[in-house]
């Protein structure tokens, strides 16, 4: 009794503590064959950690991703952490291996399947001839160098049971392969997609790329049949079966697609989707039991994915996310843990290393230079040229690892060549600034709409026929998300001279209609608009899409020329241009978000626009209002940064906020940033719009003056306009400044935030504020002067506008005052109130931050140091009193003060 008693007591212990785990004392790093899933889990949480931590630090160097994933797998391998005692036996135990290589494996293939689907056979027809020189020339002498590089490699570190014929072809293939996606993701980072040079390599390298995996292909079918017959009958089922899957099977999937609408609406449905995931995996099933690796036909079943209306870039964006961030760094971290870099120990061993490295470039980078060169480039260009080509990464080591489970490497010479890859990845992007930087690059085309020939006359000032040289009429509009749009069309609206036909009285206003109908540009004609002396008004709408990491931005990137014919956010601001008698033109750029606002500086400066526009987009949100109902209310864009909302906009971040002001900061125009509120929601244009300036001197609001004063040329525009002077009488609130309190809650209530340099207040004498305030006089003078002084259009806007002065010991307590009143005689369900105003942030007469901090302190919120940088005190006032009004706040350019 008392053996079976403790036999009893034993088993249900164990019992209780597989049940009660970890709380039982229950190791979760042991390696369970029943239940794996523990420990798997503490390896994929430590592989991303590695991998996002390192391609942090490498990005800031421009470097791939994949450099990060193969160093980390090299820390976390035998060279460094496998030093550590019990650590591989914990985290990477042999038993637990074979779990990791089958998610590495299934997410290998749907990498390869995203590595075809970024093919496009189309960009090889783009300079066909040069581009078949140098893919030609790039396969060639590095194939033949490295079946030579070979016959040393193998006579030295391979085992002889080895088929030295194998060896020959496989070191060939891996020195003569260019990897096709990292080097579309160093064209993209590099801003070279639409240079002669980017447009050559990208198709190069895909005629690389096919021809590489093909002798791959090749090499693994000869390793695994066990007789030259077999192979041969592995090679026809190969062959056979890419002649299916390219022709009747992409037949196939293209009707399919065409008949459950996925083509149409460029977005696979989830019929499509279910559909696209089993060919993918049947196709690499099917590669793998015919005996050719499984990676292979995900390769296949991309190729036959459609491009056309964005489908291809639809799809990606359903699959990449998982792939990228959780299967793909399983995969290359697997590589760094294959990777023993203490077995270089000797002068042989590093000097074969060298050799291979110094082949691979020079093979790639001579040939490839050469055959540019030959071809009508530059040196410059075709250095870029070879050094483009010369890149591995991605796919380099993905050949490795197949010569690795092939058993053609051992772990030395896979280190070797691991070492390599790693090296010419590194090198392509500095290499390749150093031999083309942007100075010395020549665009092959713009991805831009082309202009009407009528449109081309207003661009280049032919439609500006008004005596007063202040009146603009050549706009950059700025979006970057589909949100902005309310935003963009308000203030575009607004910008119209008057009223004029209706649309069905609109015509093609291109001589070619035809033409016009093959740019997808119907621009309308504009009857009396030269007659009446009214300048035409032109809008250049610059779309911008953030370039990331992702598969699909690179796709963007590569299909921009056609993207910006199917843009949504594009095409409906066209048809709003369209329906309102705008001339728009619109031009798409795929750039890092960090250099958006260089992009705009070089869009404005390369059209010569008068005024950039940015829209900051509003959201909305569902209040409870004291009727006990819920009500929409517009959420104020700065509520984020209040902390007065749980749902936070996009736009209310500190990072757009920088974004803005690096655009103040960096555009050879001037700016204005339209901040709607309540106005998109509200507005007909039937009613008439109310505008209101207070005006407080310098630079900014005289030019925010005489723009408004244009915007009143709309007949459905009118507006108020006070002077608000500061008087020198101290008010009983002013006395309190030097409060201990006071002050110490005034500072509170401004909190300072990380953030980019600010432009300032300079400090100004006597001889700058003069002549600032005798500007400022002779502006107000003009326009308050008696109407028949004026040309006929200005003087029809001044009669909708009223002049007042205004003094006050407290500038800002006084025009919130003044807005929150005019908000009230304004508003009603079909008109709202703009406020415009001065950013002031650079050459203002006089600062208001001190008023600013006080106002902020009374009213009790907490703002961010963000919002005063990003609209100037006059705008934070207005915001910090939730003013329920939209603003339009202007800064001049430097060289117009």
């Amino acid at each position: 009794m008392g053996e079976f008693s403790h036999q009893v007591v034993t088993l249900f212990s164990r019992a209780a503590s597989e049940q009660g785990g970890v709380i039982s004392g229950d190791n979760p790093t042991h390696y369970n064959a029943s239940d794996p899933f523990r420990l798997w889990v503490i390896q994929v949480v430590i592989i991303i950690a590695m991998a996002q931590f390192l391609s942090l630090c490498l990005a800031r160097i421009r470097q791939p991703r994949v450099i990060a994933e193969v160093i980390g797998g090299v820390l976390l391998g035998p060279t460094v952490m496998g030093r550590i005692p019990g650590f591989r036996q914990a985290i990477f135990p042999d038993a637990g291996m074979p779990l990791l290589t089958l998610t590495s494996t299934i997410g290998l293939v749907f990498f390869l399947f995203l590595v075809g689907l970024e093919i496009d056979t189309r960009v090889i027809k783009r300079n066909i001839r040069a581009s078949a020189y140098i893919s030609v020339a790039g396969l060639v002498v590095p194939l033949g160098l490295g079946a030579a590089l070979g016959v040393g490699v193998y006579r030295e570190f391979i085992n002889p049971d080895v088929n030295f014929g194998y060896f020959l072809l496989f070191t060939a293939v891996a020195i003569g392969i260019t990897a096709f996606p990292v080097l579309c993701r160093i064209l993209t980072e590099l801003e070279l997609l639409d240079t002669t040079v980017g447009v050559v390599v990208l198709s190069a390298g895909v005629g690389n790329d096919v021809v590489g995996w093909i002798l791959l292909a090749l090499v693994v079918a000869l390793v695994n049949a066990s007789s030259g017959l077999t192979a041969l009958w592995v090679l026809l089922a190969s062959v056979g079966y890419v002649i299916l899957l390219l022709y009747p099977g992409r037949w196939a999937f293209v009707w399919l697609a065409r008949r459950t609408g996925s083509l149409e609406q460029g977005s696979p449905t989830a019929f499509m989707m279910t559909v696209t995931i089993l060919v993918v995996l049947i196709s690499a099933f099917f590669t793998d039991i015919i005996g050719v690796h499984a990676i292979f036909g995900g390769f296949l079943a991309g190729l036959i994915i459609p491009h056309e209306n964005g489908f291809a870039i639809s799809l990606v964006e359903k699959l990449e996310d998982l792939v990228s961030i959780l299967f793909l760094p399983v995969y290359f971290i697997l590589s760094g843990l294959r990777t023993n870099l203490g077995l270089l120990d000797n002068g042989i061993t590093w000097g074969y290393t060298i050799i291979i490295c110094l082949v691979a470039f020079t093979s790639k980078f001579v040939s490839c230079g050469i055959a540019a060169y030959t071809n009508g480039f530059n040196w410059r260009e075709a250095g870029a040229i070879g050094s483009l080509m010369s890149c591995k990464g991605l796919v380099e080591l993905i050949v490795l690892n197949i010569g690795l489970q092939a058993n053609i490497l051992d772990t030395r010479t896979f280190s070797m060549f691991v070492v390599h890859a790693l090296i010419l990845t590194f090198m392509t992007t500095p290499l390749t600034l150093a031999f083309y930087p942007p100075k010395h690059r020549i665009r092959a085309g713009s991805n831009r709409e082309r202009p009407s020939a009528r449109g081309d006359e207003a661009a280049e000032g032919g439609g500006r026929h008004v005596s007063d040289e202040n009146i603009k009429s050549k706009f950059a509009l700025v979006l970057d998300k589909i949100e902005q749009l309310p935003a963009a069309m308000t203030i575009a609206q607004l910008l119209q001279m008057n009223n004029g036909p209706s649309p069905t009285n609109l015509t093609p206003i291109s001589s070619n209609e035809k033409e016009a109908e093959a740019y997808g540009t119907i621009i309308p004609s504009l009857p009396g608009n030269n007659l009446d002396g009214q300048p035409r008004i032109t809008i250049d709408a610059l779309r911008l899409i953030e370039l990331t990491t992702r598969t699909s931005a690179v796709l963007r990137s590569q299909e921009a020329e056609s993207l910006i014919y199917n843009d949504p956010v594009v095409s409906v601001f066209r048809t709003f241009g369209y329906l309102n008698r705008l001339l728009v033109s619109a031009a798409l750029s795929v750039v890092n978000y960090d250099e958006f606002p260089a992009v705009i500086s070089k869009h404005v400066a390369d059209l010569q626009s008068d005024m950039v526009i940015l829209p900051w987009s509003r959201g909305t949100t569902s209040v409870l209002e004291e009727d006990g109902h819920e009500h929409s209310r517009t959420r104020n864009p700065f509520d984020g940064i209040f902390h007065k909302t749980t749902t936070q906009d996009q736009t209310s971040s500190v990072v757009y906020s920088e974004f803005i002001r690096n655009v103040f900061a960096s555009s050879p125009s001037d700016v204005g940033l339209f901040v709607d509120r309540e106005m998109s929601m509200q507005y007909a244009g039937a009613e008439r719009q109310r505008l209101f300036l207070p005006f407080f001197g310098g630079p900014d609001d005289r030019l925010a003056l005489t723009f408004l004063v244009q915007l009143c040329s709309n007949p459905n525009v009118t507006a108020k306009v006070i002077w608000i002077r500061k008087s020198e009488n101290l008010s009983p609130r002013s006395t309190r400044d030097d409060d201990p309190k006071l002050s110490a809650a005034a500072n509170a209530a401004l909190h300072n935030t990380i953030a980019g340099p600010d432009t300032v207040y300079p400090n100004h004498n006597t001889q700058t504020r003069l002549a600032s305030d005798t500007a400022d006089n002779i502006v107000w003078d003009r326009f308050t002067a008696p109407s028949s002084a004026h040309d006929p259009i200005i003087a029809s806007a001044l009669s909708r506008i009223e002049f007042s002065t205004h003094s006050s010991s407290q500038p800002l307590h006084t025009l919130t005052e003044l807005v929150k009143n005019e908000v009230r005689q304004a508003f009603t369900p079909r008109r709202t109130l703009i406020v415009v105003a001065g950013r002031s942030r650079r050459m203002a007469v006089e600062s208001h931050s001190a008023e600013l901090r006080e106002l902020i302190a009374e009213i009790g919120s907490s703002i961010s140091s963000s919002v005063p940088k990003t609209v100037g005190d006059v705008g934070a006032a207005l915001v910090a009193s939730n003013v329920n009004a939209s603003l339009l706040i202007l800064q001049a350019s430097s060289s117009s003060v």
